[in-house]
């Protein structure tokens, strides 16, 4: 089965400083039909402006990846690390035991980013942070970025779980495979993106189960996000 979710029914948070839309539950938006995909629990498109940026906070036994879009941020955790993130670079973050950070855009352009909670394999890790530059990915194929599933190339995560990004050219295809009790979850970022015959737009979302292989093509051009997960959800 393949559930499309239409850009327009994205929860839309304004703060001003930030708006950011909730493909799941979070914060102050709460739906008890739309809580996670399997152990997927978070994915925020966000949107922030210049001189502004999330202050520190906490997190807990959670895994934490950041895509970055648009612009550049800069990271500071309590596990001592204090980087700057660009456009085209993945962040991972092992919240574990606990993690306190802050993220803030200390520039003048906006800054435009992907965040993405998924539920450990096991609680109370020890807190770890990574990140990498993917800016110069390969076209027309599934580029794996964050994996706990032994992917050459990706960052590590401690989840069994996939993410890949994919920058397709005009009627370029992949087929993705899926695992029996697996999911799949897709993001268009920009342009239209063909899943078993059905398009996607822009800001619109996929959540599949129950398919053995999945057809990407792309309408023109498509850039997104897919999300290999098992479907059993864990309770960290």
């Amino acid at each position: 089965m393949i559930k499309r979710i239409p850009a327009n029914t994205r929860h839309l948070a304004a703060h001003g400083w930030l708006n950011s839309f909730h493909l799941f539950s979070f914060a102050e938006y709460y739906d008890p039909e739309n809580v996670g995909f399997g152990s997927l629990r978070v994915f925020n498109d966000d949107f922030i402006i210049g001189e502004s940026g999330f202050g520190e906070h906490p997190h807990k036994n959670m895994e934490i990846v950041t895509i970055m879009r648009e612009g550049t941020l800069t990271h500071r955790d309590s596990m001592g690390n204090t980087k700057t993130i660009t456009a085209g670079e993945v962040q991972c973050m092992t919240a574990g035991t606990g993690v306190a950070h802050a993220e803030v855009n200390m520039g003048k352009e906006p800054v435009r980013l992907s965040q993405i909670w998924i539920e450990p394999r096991e609680k109370e890790l020890t807190p770890a942070y990574n990140q990498k530059d993917f800016s110069n990915i390969e076209k027309n194929v599934l580029v794996p970025v964050a994996s706990g599933r032994g992917k050459a190339s990706a960052l590590v995560i401690n989840t069994d779980s996939t993410i890949y990004l994919g920058e397709f050219e005009a009627a370029s295809s992949v087929t993705h495979v899926v695992e029996k009790d697996r999911g799949v979850f897709v993001y268009v970022t920009a342009g239209s993106l063909s899943i078993n015959g059905e398009v996607f737009e822009t800001g619109d979302q996929a959540r599949i189960d129950g398919e053995s292989s999945l057809a990407l093509v792309a309408v023109g051009m498509a850039k997104f996000v897919l999300i290999d997960v098992p479907l059993t959800k864990n309770s960290p």
